[in-house]
């Protein structure tokens, strides 16, 4: 059982409150992902992930409300915020790829939810790669804060289903590495450490196993961007553009190769 910070725990009791309320006998289950369910949470560095599950589409106006209330939650949270999907129960149990959502959320939709909710709201659906992913990591680690165990609710997500969704997730590596290292960095690691083998990792683990299995030079970068990630560092660029370059193209070469 992971021990959680009494801040989180607070919204993630908000969290359930507000999904019970709009969504009623509809709501099938609530499912913390990501850095949380995986015990490498950092309050500074990372967001809350979460899955509603719902029997039947959600009208209008519960998006709206539910959205409202996030934004309510929202005001509480770490800087990195709310990431949330609500998705059919039909799509949980029998998988497909790339996989419907009904409603997403996140904090670089807060200023469109604020200039136009209803607009955000009747638009923000269809499809998403990354819940493949998502799907993978709640059978793998998951905090149900709601509802029956993800055992029951979440089925398999084919192994292919899984290697293109997180190998779309790092297609743009070579040009983000700069501007967000610490993420690029641990998100290759972990990556590759699927490819290779059959790892399912967080960030911090798959940075240890880029240290013990990536080549020598590029482990400075690891194990920098490893106690940035853990601590309340600042990444510093005295690491070279062009290693962190040539280390995320080292990286793309080994993924894409596969």
């Amino acid at each position: 059982m992971i021990n959680l910070d009494t801040r989180v725990q607070n919204i993630l009791n908000q969290i359930t409150n507000l999904s019970t309320e709009v969504f009623s006998d509809n709501l099938i289950g609530i499912y913390v992902h990501g850095s949380l369910a995986l015990g490498c949470f950092n309050w500074n560095k990372s967001d809350i992930d979460f899955i509603v599950v719902v029997k039947i589409k959600p009208t209008l106006e519960q998006k709206k409300q539910y959205i409202k209330g996030l934004l309510i939650i929202d005001k509480n949270c770490p800087p990195k915020g709310l990431e949330m999907s609500v998705v059919l129960e039909r799509y949980t149990r029998d998988f497909i790829y790339p996989t419907p959502f009904e409603l997403h959320f996140s904090n670089l939709h807060k200023q469109k939810c604020s200039d136009n909710l209803e607009e955000y709201c009747l638009r923000m659906n269809g499809t998403d790669n990354d819940l493949a992913a998502h799907f993978t990591i709640i059978k793998n680690a998951c905090i149900t804060i709601y509802g029956n165990s993800e055992k029951v609710i979440f089925g398999e997500v084919p192994h292919l289903d899984y290697l293109d969704s997180i190998k779309c997730d790092i297609e743009n590596a070579e040009d983000e590495i700069k501007e967000n290292p610490i993420y690029v960095v641990l998100n290759l690691c972990r990556v590759l450490a699927y490819t290779k083998d059959n790892l399912i990792l967080s960030k911090k683990d798959g940075g240890y196993w880029g240290i013990a299995h990536v080549p020598e030079q590029y482990a400075p970068i690891i194990s920098k961007t490893v106690n940035c990630y853990l601590n309340e560092d600042i990444f510093k660029t005295d690491i070279e553009d062009s290693l962190l370059q040539d280390f995320a193209k080292y990286m793309c070469g080994q993924i894409f190769a596969r």
